[in-house]
Order: structure tokens, then C-alpha cells, then sequence
């Protein structure tokens, strides 16, 4: 199938409203009639969610809901939410303790890693002393849970984009690369945050025009036609609810400029970097959470020897010549690019689309990836044609 034929099956602007009730009544009449509007489905209710019994109902399938920004997260918050409400699934969550957004594809060695339980009702959750990777990786061991392989994983949702070589950085898209290598389908999910135009309830219509492909997924992976050896990245545009409909798409060159700028220790004295835990790397704030005595011992120890590095400088008015010490912050600056390719991933979601982009973990079996998730998507989709 090619690019043309994909573009023949979008979803038209007024399809997304109705989405959910296509893709439900092809579950069967058994399971009654649950089509709504998008808004409404998204309105949360305590009594909709099943209590923390439900969730160990092994008769359902298992997903496994990761992110790279932590348990209190609000796209984490509205995605759990909406999976819980369905009632189909056994959820259970699995996030780093602190905020892991550009830790790309890093785990943790070692060092002791701490998985602390987390309150999230209808779901078994926990929090991981590492990063995104750490939790997948994890929770597939089955040393975690009595599971060792879900049926999808998700990640998400990001706050900021997560096309072309961001991906690379990004943490939520490690999170999901890491279950495809272990052969677990997996989706990354992030919005198009724009911090002039972008509210947190943004998150809960992302969730609610996400939820629709992601039933289609799970139930196709248990029917063995979900598209294999690939992992699939969302990109929601920022105005979800505006969306213009879901659209495949390629991976594009769109990359940030890295900007280091060199910080005046005058300016930011040490305490200043600590209040903020920024500089030299120390994080004093996480030490209360370090799995064991010894690590926190170890980690303190080179704590306490970068400081007393960077105290001795004109402590006393005699800096150490001896010894060159520089501060530098990192910023990543956009880049204007003039790609006309509208089947790009960044250029769609700027557009307003939904973009579908299949990661392949081969790059000699980028166009097959292609051509089956081109395929699915428009078999999702068939039934409005």
C-alpha cells in the first residue's frame, strides 16, 4: 500500500467524535452499547472505575502503562484513567520517582534500584529509582510482577514532542523501544506542548482520541494481525480535540540545536545549584530515596569530594590555580526547517494530524514496517470508508 492510498484512508475532522463507537461495536453486541462523545468518555467517574479486586482479573488483558515524567504526571494521570474506566484491562504502571524526560535509552548498573508502591486508583502501580528503560525493563523480568510479558505496553503521555531525532533523547519513546526489543508491542504517546496555548486537560482529550487506536491494538495483538517487529510513536497535535484525524507517517531529520551557555559561579554560587539541584550533577534531593545504605554512602562520598573542590576556590582567597573549573547550562533551541514532505512526522502534527510513526528496531526492514503498519492503520480505519 502506498503513502497515497494511507492518506485515502484518514479519518475526516469529524470522525474522531465517533470513533469510539465504530471501533466498539466490532467487539460484539455481548458487550452493549458503551459509544459516547469523546468529552464524555473522558468526564471521570468513581463509580466507572473498578476498585484495586479488578485489576487482578487475570481473564483480562495486561498493560503495562510506563512514562518518563513520574507517577504524578498528568498525562500518565488521564491515560491510566481512561484504560482503568474501559474495564477491559488488568493496568498496571510502572514510572521512574523523578522526572526522566531526556534520558533516552539509559538504564541503570550497578547501583540498587528501588521500587516503591504507588496509589493509582483501578491499577497496581509502582515507582522505579531509575529511568524509563528501568521500568520496562523491570517489569518485563517478572521479578516485579507475577507477569513477565503484558500484552502492550504504553508510554506516555510526553509533555512536548517527541518527533525526529528527539526520539533519540526522549525518554518516553526508550520507554516503549524497550518493550519491542524485549517482543512486546508497544505505543509511545506524547503532545504537542506549547507552553502559550497548552492546559493539563489537554492531556485527558489526548487520552480520550488515543484510547480508540489502542483497543484496536490490543485486540488485534491478540488476534496476531498487529504489525510485528515495530513499536509505534503518537504524536498528538496541541489542540487534541481539533485534531484532523490519525495519519502515517516517516520519521523526520527535525532535530533542536544544542546551545551551551557558560554560567558565572559568582552568579550561581554552590548553594544556588544545590537549592536547585542543578551543577556538578548533585541531586541531594534523591539521596532519601537511594535503594541501599551503601549506595547513598557511595553517592554522597563523591558528593562531598566535589564540593570540597569547589569550596576550596577562593575560600580563602587563594583559588587553585592548579585546577580549571567551568559551569554550563544546556538548552536546546528549535531549528526552522523547510522539509515540504507533509507525510513527515513533525510537519502532520504541526498540521494538526495525529501522527502514527512505526519505529523499526532493523533499519533493513524500514519500508515492510511501513508498508504492514500502513496496512493496519487503514484496516482500523476501513469500516468509515
Amino acid at each position: 500500500m502506498t503513502s497515497t492510498s494511507v492518506k485515502n484512508n484518514l479519518m475526516p475532522p469529524g470522525l474522531v467524535s465517533n470513533l469510539q463507537e465504530v471501533l466498539l461495536s466490532r467487539k460484539g453486541a455481548d458487550e452493549g452499547d458503551k459509544s459516547k462523545d469523546v468529552a464524555e468518555t473522558t468526564e471521570p467517574s468513581s463509580s466507572s472505575i473498578p476498585d484495586s479486586t479488578e485489576v487482578n482479573d487475570s481473564s483480562k488483558p495486561i498493560v503495562l502503562v510506563t512514562n518518563s515524567g513520574g507517577i504524578e504526571s498528568p498525562g500518565l494521570t488521564y491515560l491510566v484513567e481512561a484504560l482503568v474506566r474501559e474495564g477491559l484491562y488488568n493496568v498496571h504502571v510502572c514510572v521512574p520517582q523523578s522526572d526522566k524526560s531526556v534520558s533516552g535509552h539509559s538504564v541503570t548498573l550497578r547501583e540498587t534500584v528501588e521500587a516503591r508502591s504507588a496509589e493509582m486508583n483501578g491499577a497496581t502501580a509502582f515507582e522505579v529509582s531509575g529511568t524509563p528503560v528501568d521500568c520496562v525493563s523491570l517489569a518485563l523480568s517478572g521479578a516485579l510482577f507475577s507477569w513477565s510479558k503484558p500484552t502492550l505496553v504504553i508510554s506516555g503521555i510526553n509533555r512536548g514532542s517527541s518527533c525526529g531525532h528527539h526520539m533519540f533523547f526522549s525518554g518516553v519513546v526508550a520507554g516503549a523501544r524497550e518493550a519491542s526489543l524485549s517482543g512486546v508491542p508497544s505505543l509511545s504517546i506524547s503532545l504537542n506542548w506549547k507552553e502559550e496555548e497548552s492546559q493539563e486537560t489537554d492531556f485527558k482529550d489526548a487520552a480520550a482520541i488515543c484510547l480508540p487506536l489502542i483497543n484496536a491494538a490490543i485486540r488485534d495483538i491478540e488476534k496476531g494481525t498487529f504489525p510485528k517487529s515495530c513499536f509505534m510513536n503518537i504524536e498528538v497535535p496541541t489542540s487534541p480535540l481539533r485534531n484532523k484525524g490519525f495519519k502515517l507517517t516517516k520519521q523526520s531529520n527535525r532535530r533542536s540545536t544544542a546551545n551551551w551557555q557558560a554560567v558565572s559561579a559568582s552568579r550561581y554560587p554552590v548553594g544556588h545549584f544545590l537549592n536547585n539541584q542543578q551543577g556538578l550533577g548533585l541531586k541531594f534531593a534523591q539521596l532519601g530515596r537511594d535503594a541501599s545504605a551503601a549506595g547513598a554512602a557511595r553517592r554522597l562520598t563523591t558528593q562531598k569530594k566535589n564540593l570540597e573542590i569547589v569550596e576550596s576556590v577562593g575560600a580563602a582567597g587563594k583559588p587553585d590555580f592548579n585546577r580549571v573549573k567551568k559551569y554550563f547550562r544546556l538548552e536546546f533551541l528549535d531549528k526552522q526547517h523547510e522539509d515540504i514532505d507533509e507525510d513527515l512526522d513533525y510537519r502532520a502534527v504541526e498540521s494538526g494530524f495525529i501522527a502514527v510513526t512505526p519505529l523499526s528496531l532493523s533499519p533493513h526492514t524500514e519500508t515492510d514496517i511501513q508498508m504492514a503498519a500502513s496496512d493496519w492503520i487503514s484496516a482500523v480505519f476501513n469500516t468509515e470508508q
